[in-house]
């Protein structure tokens, strides 16, 4: 049917990404998926029974819009034993509907028209519009191969006047880099005496390798004040599709937040909120997901050893990221379609996540999958490898 108005579009320059194109012909091809980042196996069904515990309970209606006490308590208590920060799970604490709504919330209520956000590219692909949505300029430092460190002289000549926040994303999505305790006294010196907002992105806080402790924000007392840490339980839990996350910051700007929260959302939805807090009771829930994402990175890496892609370090999230220059010099969009349609695996560009196009002749291999999946995707690589010798 016809639109019998004209829409001017905020986002006029963004239309059908990689990640939808290759969503559709993932469909129709039903390759071996190692592109999307959402786990593949089965959910604890302890996790299955306490949602569906929670809604005989009658569970059913608005939660309270910061989210279950029981829950913003638990995870006051879980922070303060990690990271040695508390947060008033009263004031300090919203539990959100997705990582994506606190991050959407936080970036609506903290930036104004004329605002300077600084990101770090290779980068999540909803900071960029939610940033311009709100009338802000998104301000791109570029990630480099081969350690993708972050590059502090240019983030110092980046900030002025106009700059109100930097995002942070560690373990990062999709380098899968991850910030040390020297990053954070650096980022914390740039940022000292000004007005700036750290928006910190730490979905995959749990998913660290190798025995190396996440450097959260909180982890730092002067981060810590002005920064909104943002994490999911979706990616913690194996359960992306029930899309609830939570937000952490000093009461004075959490209170910003919550005025956005509670228009956008209002609450995350109830009876996922009671499952959550009634698993997470136990830890280990969460304190053992290094080990097991670090069997499938090691799997994945194994089996890719002996083949001339360049495997870049994984140090945390549940990506990694393999060159292919040794084969061909096609543009990795190209390369990524012709894998999907001659050798049935699919993988994403990592171009996809520059703001310019920036083609590295890399792309990202997601090892949340089932080590069955992980062994036939390897496969196809190998022999994709093998007939590109």
């Amino acid at each position: 049917m016809p639109s019998a108005v004209s829409v001017a579009s905020k986002l006029p320059d963004i239309g059908t990404t990689i990640f939808s194109v290759i969503g559709a012909l993932v469909e129709q091809y039903k390759p071996i998926n190692l592109s999307q980042g959402a786990p593949n196996f089965k959910v604890s069904p302890q996790l299955i029974d306490g949602a569906t515990l929670a809604m005989r309970n009658g569970f059913n209606q608005y939660s309270p819009a910061d989210g279950i006490a029981t829950l913003r308590e638990l995870l006051s208590a879980k922070v303060a034993n990690l990271y040695a920060r508390h947060y008033d799970p009263r004031e300090e604490i919203t539990i959100t509907g997705s990582a994506s709504e606190g991050l959407y919330a936080a970036i609506t209520a903290l930036i104004h028209s004329g605002d300077e956000v600084i990101y770090f590219e290779p980068a999540f692909d909803s900071y960029v519009p939610n940033v311009r949505l709100q009338g802000g300029k998104p301000v791109p430092i570029q990630l480099k191969a081969p350690d993708f460190a972050l590059p502090w002289d240019e983030l110092s000549a980046a900030i002025n006047s106009k700059t109100k926040m930097i995002i942070i994303n560690s373990p990062h999505n999709p380098t899968a880099r991850v910030l040390s305790a020297e990053d954070l006294d650096k980022l914390a010196a740039l940022t000292a005496n000004t007005n700036i907002v750290i928006l910190s992105d730490e979905v995959y806080e749990h998913i660290i390798f190798d025995g190396v402790k996440h450097m959260s924000m909180a982890c730092h007392p002067q981060l810590a004040e002005r920064s909104v840490i943002v994490s999911s339980f979706g990616k913690t839990f194996h359960v992306t599709g029930w899309r609830v996350g939570y937000c952490l910051a000093p009461k004075e700007i959490m209170a910003e937040v919550r005025k956005v929260h509670q228009f956008l959302m209002y609450a995350a939805d109830t009876p996922f909120q009671h499952a959550v807090a009634d698993y997470m009771q136990d830890p280990q829930t969460y304190l053992g997901l290094a080990e097991f994402y670090q069997h499938k990175r090691d799997l994945l890496l194994d089996a890719l050893a002996a083949t001339q892609f360049k495997l870049y370090p994984s140090q945390g999230s549940f990506f990694m990221l393999a060159g292919y220059e040794a084969f061909t010099d096609e543009a990795d969009k190209d390369l990524v379609l012709r894998l999907i349609r001659d050798y049935h695996v699919a993988t994403i560009p990592l171009s996809a996540f520059y703001s310019d196009g920036y083609d590295p002749k890399i792309l990202r291999l997601s090892f949340a999958k089932d080590d069955e999946t992980l062994r036939q995707g390897a496969a196809a690589l190998i022999q994709f490898s093998k007939d590109n010798e």
